[in-house]
């Protein structure tokens, strides 16, 4: 399961390809606002990946710096985008 770390905007066309690109490889995925609260290493733990989504700004920077340190630091693929 990938966590896609980013501001789910149905209308915004890079998150649409966001989504056809991770369905079309068939990997399940879920989309993780930047400005959930709650511990980033506890909700990332599930995920096999993190995927940085497109069009900053986030609506919380330091969500998505937590979710590139988490995964940094436990050896968990990300990719940015």
């Amino acid at each position: 399961m990938i966590a896609v770390v980013g501001d789910l905007d149905p209308k915004n066309r890079t998150h649409q390809f966001t989504n056809e690109a991770l369905g079309h490889v068939g990997l399940p995925f879920e989309w993780m606002a930047t400005d959930a609260e709650g511990d980033w290493g506890e909700r990332l733990a599930a995920y096999d990946g993190i995927w940085i989504a497109p069009a900053s700004p986030y609506r919380r920077m330091d969500g998505a710096l937590a979710a590139v340190r988490h995964a940094r630091e436990r050896g968990v693929p990300l990719v940015g985008t």
